[in-house]
């Protein structure tokens, strides 16, 4: 069994979090600027050291100190001091920094099939309307053996379908091209926040997360999201898909001595912002049933009130720090966390919320029997690692040393739904382009009319006052052209236009469907079909 963690102290009375209820996940509240990135790697250190792989994003760009042996300055000793704590012994710890543009780190990539159409509406901010649109793209993609690995492929397949729609209606539904439209449009922003870069191959193996250095301690993974954090729809999106993909490949376990991994999810409230019932019914069951499969998932919020009430009745583990109750809703929050956490008869857990000073938090962990532990107000110890960003030459070190250097960074670009797509209308483009002039064979052909036709020979004039018949003859190339219709001529040439308007129309939806008719290709392989 690994020994507990210690977390914070105030005099005697010491905080442990306990490595077996560690996989009971956790919450780590505050305001700005009272000490959650000091908790939160404190934590990730204490994980590191008992044998745990940690994942956390670096919202900041000041996590990555983790890297590096911290020192004792003036500030840092002035506090120790102050408050009676012990002095760290200083180290580095076993870092791997990840980036999904791949500048800052190891780029992390995901298909498209892989990611599905549930995360990928929530990404584009697609109406319900809108996103069974996208799920019937998905299916169609399946069922024509077409890949979607990348952006170029969702965009592909959507213009086919688009294109297409009619053909495929009866079989899936009905699709509009305004849905179209709307996925399409929402395509080409995530593509302008660079997060066309996150979809493609190779993707991420999610036991590259899984790491232990030689001397038995937890990698600690760093992912660079203070660029990421310009789309925060692509930045929630992406760790809900980290964390389902966790929940997908990691065998049923039960409870272990110690999680397999802990996730830390820094501004929750991203993740559940406008999120839809269905998106937030299954964060609920990831969170619910992902603790059988030996992960631990730590929330970081600066308000309780971000958490729905369903995910926050999983998360045992409590660190609060202190809330400001300027506002109603403030007041609402502190009102909230204070009878949330367990009671202490000697302390006002709701008037600590608001006094609490930098560094300092209600802590209330599980105890051996699972149960909440009483709330103390203590002090969280400070880090053993550097506090605050490494440079980009320490950067740069630790990129090219890493275990999964030159893994990742050679983009992949295999053959797959776009390639397929536009290889079939380049196959049957030959073909469309020698149908006119096999029509002396003898065999039955369509008629096409050429941009240029060669122009009729003269014909004598019609007698004015022509008949009917004469002025149909007249329309369709039989006459002399008139300076002036009569309303009768003109009405037939209204109703003779729609009638050609409707013929090509016609004419082209077989030429479409013949353009992209089913082909083979490989299956879709998205994960649960």
């Amino acid at each position: 069994m690994p020994e507990p963690i210690l977390i914070a102290q105030r005099g005697k009375t010491q905080c442990f979090l306990l490595p077996d209820k560690a996989n009971r996940h956790g919450l780590i509240t505050g305001a700005t600027g009272t000490g959650k990135t000091i908790t939160l790697q404190t934590l990730a250190e204490g994980f590191s050291r008992i044998g745990v792989p940690v994942f956390m994003a670096d919202i900041k760009g000041d996590l990555t100190g983790i890297s590096q042996p911290g020192a004792l300055g003036d500030k840092l000793a002035k506090i120790l001091t102050e408050h009676a704590l012990p002095a760290p012994e200083f180290i580095a710890f076993p870092t791997t920094l990840w980036d999904v543009f791949g500048e800052q780190g190891h780029p992390v990539r995901a298909t498209v099939s892989d990611l599905g159409p549930l995360l990928l509406a929530r990404m584009l901010n697609l109406n319900e309307t809108q996103a069974g649109v996208l799920q019937l793209v998905f299916k169609i993609a399946d069922d024509e053996g077409l890949l979607l690995l990348d952006m170029k492929d969702l965009r592909a397949m959507c213009q086919l379908v688009g294109d297409n729609a009619s053909d495929f209606t009866t079989e899936y539904g009905n699709i509009s091209a305004a849905s179209i439209g709307a996925i399409q449009r929402g395509l080409m922003q995530i593509e302008q926040q660079g997060g066309d870069l996150f979809f493609g191959e190779p993707m991420l193996n999610i036991a590259d997360f899984l790491q232990t250095d030689t001397s038995g301690r937890g990698v600690i993974n760093v992912l660079a999201a203070d660029k990421l954090m310009n789309a925060p729809r692509l930045y929630a999106t992406f760790l809900l898909w980290m964390l389902s993909e966790l929940f997908e490949s990691l065998p049923e376990v039960g409870d272990l001595d110690k999680p397999k991994i802990v996730f830390f999810f820094d501004e929750a409230h991203l993740l559940f912002n406008d999120a839809p019932k269905v998106l937030i019914e299954r964060i609920e069951l990831v969170v619910r049933l992902v603790r059988s499969k030996g992960v631990g998932v730590y929330f970081v919020t600066q308000n309780p009130l971000d958490i729905p009430d369903t995910v926050l009745a999983q998360l045992g583990n409590r660190v609060q720090h202190a809330l400001r109750a300027f506002t109603p809703r403030d007041q609402k929050a502190v009102k909230s966390a204070a009878q949330t956490m367990r009671q202490n008869p000697q302390l006002d857990i709701e008037a600590a919320i608001t006094e609490l000073g930098v560094g300092e938090a209600l802590v209330s962990f599980l105890d051996e029997k699972g149960r909440p532990a009483v709330t103390e107000r203590v002090f969280v110890l400070p880090p053993a690692s550097q506090i605050g960003p490494i440079t980009p030459e320490q950067r740069k070190t630790l990129i090219s040393e890493s275990i999964v250097a030159g893994v990742y960074e050679k983009h992949l670009d295999r053959e797959s739904a776009f390639e397929k797509i536009k290889g079939r209308v380049e196959t049957r483009q030959p073909e469309q382009n020698s149908l006119p002039s096999q029509a002396g064979t003898g065999s039955p052909s369509p008629t096409y009319t050429t941009t240029n036709p060669a122009p009729a020979a003269p014909q004598p004039a019609a007698p004015a006052g022509g008949s009917l018949l004469d002025s149909l003859g007249n329309l369709f190339g039989g006459g002399a052209r008139r300076t002036r219709s009569s309303a009768g001529e003109q009405l037939i040439r209204s109703a003779a236009s729609s009638i050609g308007r409707e013929v090509g129309r016609q004419v082209m939806r077989g030429v479409m469907g013949s353009i992209f008719g089913v082909g083979g290709g490989e299956p879709c392989l998205r994960r649960g079909e």
